[in-house]
């Protein structure tokens, strides 16, 4: 088993690009399944049932763990099995079957599309970092970007000629996101006429600067967003990716497919990007007052 597990992580590294914490995680989550098979008297893992893998995930829940922590443990336990098969090793995967507990999804804060007007509308784009927010706001709703990988962007990113940013994202994994007209009206704006100001021979390529020259940190970055929301006067709970729902969510209320959404959120899993399919819950069901013929008022 220990062997197997060391050429599993070792296949996450070279073919996910994953970081070392998580590799752990995986590693702690897998040590702890394949010491319950112990106990059981399994050392075979190609004669590990889903019976045994579905007694493992109750013993967890029965220990108490939370059913985050279990669906993490089974995530786990169903990609080894599954690198398992690929690699030959196992002519089946036991765990392909088994149900998650069912967590309770929190519903991410998101802005109206009135209030990312607003928003996008504050900084006073006449001087350097005026510019420089308002191409930081501009960029964040038009691509949906995470703040780590706004940060992180590069001036070689940026490709106006074909309304595109290449973003690199969790993993190291690249893609492409669209962006408009006047995310690329903001950000040429930006780049012509105030980066030039603040940067300096240490800034490299970075995109977003700080005034010293330097690419900003996160919490110079949510200072930035956190400063024109506050002066809009908005009074919702707000985090650092309130516009990246905002953005995800907008698409998806706008009639965009949940496939192409995922692809310009980043998403490795569908699911993840599922969970904006509920957050306009109300928007349908005034659609629904208002259109189907059963519920239109009578004139």
């Amino acid at each position: 088993m220990q062997k197997r597990l060391e050429e599993f992580l070792h296949h996450l590294r070279l073919s996910r690009g994953l970081s070392q914490n998580t590799l752990e995680s995986y590693r702690f989550d897998l040590q702890k399944y394949f010491e319950y098979l112990k106990q059981h008297k399994l050392s075979d893992l190609n004669s590990v049932t889903s019976e045994k893998v579905s007694g493992f995930i109750y013993s967890l829940l029965r220990k108490g763990l939370k059913p985050t922590s279990v669906s993490r443990h089974l995530s786990a336990i169903r990609t080894f099995h599954k690198y398992l098969l690929n690699e030959d090793y196992s002519n089946s995967n036991p765990a392909e079957t088994i149900d998650s507990p069912k967590i309770g999804k929190r519903l991410p804060y998101t802005l109206t599309p009135d209030e990312m007007k607003k928003i996008l509308e504050q900084p006073f784009a006449e001087n350097d970092l005026g510019k420089r927010d308002k191409a930081i706001l501009e960029f964040l709703y038009a691509t949906g970007v995470r703040i780590s990988e706004l940060l992180n962007f590069k001036r070689e990113g940026f490709l106006p000629e074909v309304s595109l940013v290449r973003i690199i994202g969790k993993g190291n994994k690249e893609r492409f996101v669209p962006i408009g007209k006047k995310g690329i009206k903001a950000v040429r704006d930006y780049l012509n006429n105030s980066r030039p100001y603040l940067a300096k021979p240490s800034s490299e390529d970075i995109m977003f600067l700080n005034r010293r020259g330097k690419k900003l940190s996160r919490m110079g970055a949510w200072k930035i967003i956190k400063r024109y929301i506050l002066l809009t006067g908005i009074k919702k709970r707000v985090t650092p990716h309130t516009i990246r729902h905002s953005f995800a969510t907008h698409l998806l209320e706008g009639g965009a497919d949940l496939r192409a959404v995922q692809e310009m959120l980043g998403h490795a899993d569908i699911s993840t990007t599922q969970i904006y399919t509920h957050i306009d819950r109300e928007f349908i069901k005034q659609e629904h007052r208002d259109h189907h013929p059963r519920e239109k008022p009578h004139k």
